[in-house]
């Protein structure tokens, strides 16, 4: 099974910007629509964007505006750039490869994520 590592988090001021990594070997980010999740406490995980093969981004209406997901041109990374972040966006973020069945679907493994904090 495709093996996904997550890294880039960290403490970010509220206002500040940061970008995660999502990475994995071969062409599985290429070939499939991809996600970030994210795990805040007390809450279940929540998928916050998606991109699909052709590029068309989908989010989060938490998100909209302030987060942007993308492919390097290489296609064997995905990002989530974070801008404007605020804290109740503190959380563990993930990504996975998503596929739709009635409704998306993880069908990867979980990596151990990325903490990003949100805090001044």
């Amino acid at each position: 099974q495709v093996q996904l590592v997550e890294s880039g988090g960290g403490l970010v001021q509220p206002g500040g910007s940061l970008r995660l990594s999502c990475a994995a070997s071969g062409s599985a980010l290429r070939v499939n629509t991809v996600a970030w999740y994210r795990q805040t406490q007390g809450k279940d995980r929540e998928l916050v964007a998606r991109i699909a093969m052709g590029g068309g981004a989908t989010y989060v209406d938490s998100v909209k505006g302030r987060f942007t997901i993308s492919r390097d041109n290489a296609e064997t990374t995905v990002f989530l750039h974070m801008n404007n972040p605020r804290p109740e966006d503190t959380g563990l973020y993930y990504c996975n490869i998503i596929r739709y069945f009635n409704t998306w679907v993880p069908v990867g493994s979980w990596g151990q994520g990325t903490q990003v904090t949100v805090s001044s």
